[in-house]
Order: C-alpha cells, then structure tokens, then sequence
C-alpha cells in the first residue's frame, strides 16, 4: 500500500504519488540528462578541433527551419504581375535552358557533319571603321553617361537579401514603361498630404521630412472652401513639376495609409498608385536613444523583394529618393521585406573602433572580410519607424482615377493568406 496509485511500470518518475519522492526522481534524473548532454557537447568539442571539417558540416546542416526558409513558390514559367515567383531564379533558369538548346543544336549540326558557324574573320579594310568609332554621336555619349551617374555603385560586400532592379522582367517593364524606363530619373519632387479635415499635420510633416525635396500640403474641408479631389491635387502638383503624390490617410488620429501616386514626365500619363496600411507607426521623438535628422540625402537599402509585385514596390520607392545619395550625412533609409510587411526604419550610423571581445565581420559566405578587420558600425535610430503593407496597385490616380479593363492591377484578397509559406513580394 506504501508505494501508492500508478507506482508500477518503468516510469516510476513521473507517475509516483508521493509529491517529495516525485521531486527527488526528477532532480537525479535532470543530472543524468543533463551529464550526458555535457559529455556528448565536450566529445564532439575535441572531435571537431582535430577535424574541424566536422564543424561545418554540421553548422550547415544544423539551420533552423522558419517561414522563410519554407517559403513556396509557383510552378510556372510566368512573370507577370502577380505571379508568385523568384525573379532571379526564373531568369537564371530561362538562360540555363536556351544555353542547353543551343548546345543541342550545336551537336545536332555536329552529328550531321555541317559546319558549326563562327564569327569570321573580317577584311581588315572593311571591317575596321575607327574613323566612325571616333565620330559617335556626342548625344548618344553624353546620355550614357548621365545614365551611369544616375546609377547607383554596387556594395562591396553586397547582402544576400538586397533587391536588384536591373532583372525586372520585360513584361513588368512594359506594363510600367515610365516608371521603368530606360532615361535616368528626374530629381524627386514630393507633395505630401492629408485625407479630408486631416487632423495628423505633425505625424506628415515628419513622414515629408523622410523624402528630399518633399512639400507638405494640408487639405481642407472647410464648409466655405472647395474640397480638392486627389485628382485635381495630382493634376495641380504635376502641372508644377512634382514627381509623385503622397496622400496620408488616418484612422482615430494615427497613420493609417498611405497611397503613392507617380506623375510620370509631362507627356505621361499619371500612375500608377500604390496603396500600403499603416502598422504600429512611432514619431521619431518617442524612440528611446534617437537622434535627429539632417537634410542630406540618405541611403537607400531595399531588401527582400523577389517577385514582380515586389519590384515594382522596390521600384516605387526607389524614384522618391535621390539617386546619389550624400554620404557625409550618414543616413540611412532601410525598407526590408519580410512575408509581405515592409518594415520602415530610418538610422544614421557611425564607424568605430572594435572593442577586444567583438568578433571581426563576416560576409554572405561566412568568411571574415579583408579591409574591415578592426572597425564596427554603430547605429542610431532617427525615426519614423513603421510597418506597411501592400494593399492594391491602380493604374493611373487611385480607384477613382483608373479606367479601362486593366485599371487595377492588383489588389490583396485574404484568400491570398491562406498558405502561411506563400507571400506575395
């Protein structure tokens, strides 16, 4: 009767009735898991420091399994707007495929004895015109150029996350030909304002104080005063030459959306419009340790877009800023991508000294970088930090402002959220 209900049976630990027997069993039986797991880390320790090939083998099969690493993407050969496919990867694999046709073909003509064609060698009093290499166009050269200057320099130790404009898929090009087109970009010209009796003045004069050369505007609807439409706001600001309109919207006197609208050149037509939500938006000033910010020109990190749809979110972002950022301003604009929020931080960095227990900096492959050994990069969040989401794309003004077939392009449906590892951008 002493040993009690359930003592029976090899699990004797946990299913004893005596509350301080219980506790002493679980204690000795922590020690001696907890001994064999020490034993087996300082085993595998000595192991490793004689064959240190061991270690990263299994560094590399030890990676945690989240979201993004789980993420699916869809079978199919298409680009287009709102298809849920890696860019990158869809073009590598278009280019690995016509070299593996053109290698059959190459052995095609091979197997049936036709001479494969080379380039031949061409007279050398016909096919040498240096005298025209010399005449090119002073245009032509003059824009190429200008073209190179408005692109921004690679990084020399580039992310594994940042996004690469320049593999836009034709088709999105095409849809988009003036926001992405082949002309470097005219400098950015911002009007920002304010949904109708707009009460959140302080929290868009900060978000105009983001993007250069951005003017915040106050809209009204006073009882005596016309009420602007945003498409005769859009049509006043690109008759003055602004490049896109910011329109802030709230909800119980916070953030809560934000539409960019492109004006495009003179002869183009406006859009289109890009409509994110607003989450958990904090001014500058209540983040604890923030700094205050300058009016240079900030850098710009765009991360994590992969699909088409998140290109064209890159690439709206991407024309609100200067191209040639000022770097002795120490700013930074970070817009990162991460199932399908696009978190909005804003930091001014400094480089120092590596304190003694800093390990050095390493790269995407894992290796410690040359030229960096020593110093560290401190950061200091400016503000405002936010969270956006996107929500539609019209073609030209808003919902109201597009026609025809095509006028939305593409609008988030909760359908959409339904496979926790399939993400839009």
């Amino acid at each position: 009767m002493g040993s009690g209900r359930g003592s029976s049976g090899p699990s004797l630990s946990l299913k004893t009735s005596n509350k301080l027997k219980r506790k002493q069993l679980y204690v000795q039986q922590k020690k001696v898991t907890g001994k064999a797991r020490h034993e087996e880390r300082h085993r595998r320790r000595r192991e490793e420091t004689k064959d240190p090939e061991l270690r990263r083998k299994r560094l590399e099969q030890n990676q945690p399994s989240t979201l993004d690493t789980k993420r699916i993407w869809d079978d199919v050969d298409d680009d287009s707007l709102g298809a849920v496919v890696d860019v990158a990867q869809l073009k590598l694999r278009r280019l690995q495929e016509a070299e593996a046709a053109a290698a059959a073909d190459a052995d095609a003509d091979a197997v049936m004895g036709e001479p494969v064609d080379k380039d031949d060698d061409v007279d050398s009093m016909l096919g040498s015109d240096d005298e025209g290499d010399e005449d090119e166009d002073e245009e032509e050269r003059l824009a190429k150029a200008q073209r190179e200057r408005a692109q921004r320099q690679p990084s020399i130790a580039p992310s594994t996350v940042s996004t690469n404009l320049d593999i836009t898929p034709d088709s999105l090009a095409s849809q988009f030909k003036y926001l992405f087109s082949d002309e470097p970009p005219a400098m950015a010209k911002i009007l920002v304002t304010t949904g109708l009796n707009g009460t959140i003045h302080k929290e868009a004069q900060e978000m105009a104080s983001v993007f250069p050369n951005a003017t915040y505007i106050p809209r009204s609807a006073h009882r005596y005063g016309h009420k602007y439409s945003i498409r005769e706001i859009a049509k006043f600001a690109k008759n003055r030459g602004y490049t896109a309109l910011l329109v802030v919207h709230e909800d119980q006197k916070r953030p809560s959306q934000l539409s960019i609208c492109h004006m495009n050149g003179e002869d183009a037509p406006p859009g289109p419009t890009l409509t994110y939500t607003i989450r958990n938006y904090q001014p500058g000033k209540i983040i604890p340790g923030h700094g205050n910010a300058t009016n240079h020109y900030p850098e710009l990190l765009l991360n994590g877009f992969k699909t088409p749809l998140g290109l064209l979110a890159a690439k709206s972002m991407n024309t609100l800023f200067p191209p040639k950022p000022e770097l002795q301003g120490r700013q930074v604009l970070t817009l990162h991508n991460q199932r399908d929020y696009i978190f909005f931080r804003r930091h001014r960095y400094v480089f120092r000294e590596a304190r003694p227990t800093e390990k050095n900096v390493v790269g995407a492959d894992g290796k410690e970088m040359e030229g960096v050994k020593g110093i560290r990069a401190g950061l200091q969040e400016i503000g405002p930090r936010m969270t956006l989401k996107l929500r539609r794309v019209d073609k030209g003004i808003g919902r109201a402002g597009s026609e025809g077939e095509d006028a939305l392009k593409w609008e988030w449906k909760a359908k959409m959220e339904k496979k926790r590892t399939r993400f839009n951008l």
